[in-house]
């Protein structure tokens, strides 16, 4: 990186070569400083965390979604005539795929593939017309995805759900902000925590593993984003303990939103 600056006249500068050490918003910064006629050139070495791409997964990091996936699972084992469960049980029913999902919301009997799908063709129209009855941004999301943007940095979502749900709801509650990336499950697309939907976001945004920051609230968002090779946050106001987060290697663990602000440079 380099800065030139223009003296508005002539300076004998007798350093061939100044090594400077400067604090700068908390970077080390290295400068060497060069005298060529009237051109001082600062030769920039930032040792430094700047991140280009912040990837987010979707349910329990930036929407709360288990009121309306309870209720719509609980609709579709209801016409099942399957016993149903607590919202406070879905919040480690989800995380791994829409199909993982009804396996665990099935009686142990039942986890068959023939009912997981047939729970699903209940599931898929309700969702479509309740998905959005009690969902809604946490606390702080907006104004950080608006701080982050304002930065020049690159926001994606790499979620577990099914392709279709995860870009309308980002659409609805988010549109506003230009994603470079919004993936959930994908047919013939292996689902967190193989690292393949990290791969996808990181070739879209032509960014390194150095430069990326993955925030999720799980396990299973921590183990993906070390198998990506990439720094991971674990965020305490999802749906999964911060034991959980602690036991699957979260390389930061935050309380609020404004938090990760302090993670990107």
């Amino acid at each position: 990186m380099i800065f030139r600056l223009r003296a508005g006249r002539n300076i004998s500068n007798p350093f061939s070569s100044l090594l400077y050490k400067a604090q700068v918003d908390s970077i080390c910064a290295f400068f060497i400083l060069k005298g060529i006629e009237n051109t001082f050139i600062f030769e920039v070495n930032m040792l430094n965390n700047m991140k280009k791409l912040v990837i987010f997964d979707l349910d329990g990091t930036l929407l709360d979604t288990v009121t309306d996936l309870a209720s719509s699972t609980n609709y579709a084992l209801e016409q099942c005539d399957f016993p149903t469960h607590p919202v406070s049980n879905y919040k480690l029913f989800v995380g791994n795929g829409i199909n993982k999902l009804f396996e665990r919301a099935l009686p142990a009997e039942a986890r068959t593939e023939e009912q997981i799908l047939k729970v699903r063709g209940y599931f898929i129209p309700y969702y479509i017309d309740h998905a959005m009855d009690a969902t809604a941004p946490y606390p702080g999301i907006l104004r950080l995805l608006q701080t982050l943007h304002g930065k020049g940095i690159w926001l994606a979502v790499a979620s577990n759900k099914y392709q279709a749900a995860t870009v309308r709801l980002v659409t609805y509650y988010f549109g506003g902000f230009p994603f470079i990336e919004v993936l959930g499950q994908r047919e013939g697309i292996p689902v967190k925590p193989d690292p393949s939907i990290v791969y996808d976001i990181l070739k879209k945004a032509d960014v390194s593993k150095e430069e990326t920051l993955y925030v999720g609230d799980s396990g299973v968002d921590m183990q993906t984003a070390g198998n990506a090779g990439i720094a991971s946050v674990g965020v305490t106001w999802g749906f999964r303990p911060r034991t959980e987060l602690e036991e699957n290697g979260a390389s930061y663990i935050v309380d609020s939103a404004e938090e990760i602000l302090d993670l990107v440079d």
